[in-house]
Order: C-alpha cells, then sequence, then structure tokens
C-alpha cells in the first residue's frame, strides 16, 4: 500500500475524479445517504490517499486544519474504503495514517471526527472517546469522538 497525503493543488485532475468518484460510491449510492459531499472545504484539506500495487484508489480521507471544523482540534473525515476491500484491516491502517499525518501536521493538537455510530468501538479502538449523543447526519447516526495527540 502506497501512501501519499498532499493538498489540494497538488491534486492531478484524474486523481481528483478517483476521489469524489469513490466518495460518492461510498456515500451517497451505497449508504444512500443524500447530503452534499462537496461542501466548500475540499480547497481547505490535506487530502490522505491510499493506493495499492496497481495505483487504484483503495482508501482516503481528508484532514482538516483546526478552526476549519472544530475550534481547538484537527479533522479527520470523508474516511473512506474501497467496497471490494473491506474486511483486511485497511480502515484501521487509513485511520492510523491519518492520526500520524495529524500529528505531523499540527503537533500537540487533539484529533476530532464525526463517526458513525456503528463505528464506535473501531475508533474507539484507536483511542478516539465519544464526546456527544447520537445525531443524524445524512440519515445515518453520527457521533462526535476525540482523540487526544500522544504529543499533548
Amino acid at each position: 500500500m502506497k501512501w501519499h497525503c498532499h493538498g489540494f493543488g497538488d491534486f492531478s485532475v484524474q486523481q481528483l475524479y478517483e476521489v469524489l468518484q469513490l466518495r460518492d460510491q461510498v456515500f451517497v449510492v451505497e449508504q444512500q445517504s443524500i447530503y452534499g459531499d462537496l461542501d466548500g472545504l475540499d480547497q481547505r484539506c490535506w487530502h490522505l490517499s491510499g493506493r495499492d500495487g496497481s495505483e487504484q484508489l483503495v482508501a482516503y480521507a481528508r484532514l482538516l486544519a483546526p478552526g476549519v471544523k472544530y475550534p481547538d482540534a484537527v479533522a479527520i473525515g470523508r474516511v473512506v474504503i474501497a467496497p471490494y476491500r473491506r474486511g483486511g484491516g485497511l480502515g484501521r491502517q487509513l485511520v492510523q495514517q491519518a492520526i500520524h499525518h495529524c500529528e505531523q501536521l499540527y503537533p500537540g493538537r487533539a484529533i476530532m471526527l464525526s463517526a458513525q455510530a456503528s463505528l464506535q468501538r473501531f475508533y474507539e479502538g484507536l483511542g478516539f472517546v465519544v464526546l456527544s449523543e447520537p445525531y443524524d447526519d445524512g440519515g445515518i447516526l453520527h457521533l462526535d469522538m476525540r482523540r487526544h495527540n500522544a504529543c499533548a
């Protein structure tokens, strides 16, 4: 697996299309969640991509600086694994990579995410704790979760 983290301006047109296609495939079509994926934040994010040996995009997350989504914490969002690659630990690798890059980019900052409620235990296993009651986001229950940076 090859991981790459970069700013919005470093996307090729093809890479950007692949990311948007994967996000649409999973969040809108598979999960039947009608929401505005293009929320105007991508231009302000770091983008973490995981590509397999044949350069296929199979994992993706975006990282938002403190103040973009949460006032005092970095945010991890749009966490997605290609459907045909699930169940082999790639989700854990993706979130571990996202945490690593958050710690490198924003040392000492807590990390937050809006997790699907069904994935609460998964994220707790990566050091996140629940901060909120479940709430509806695009027709799917979510929880706000926070992880204190090891350097904090």
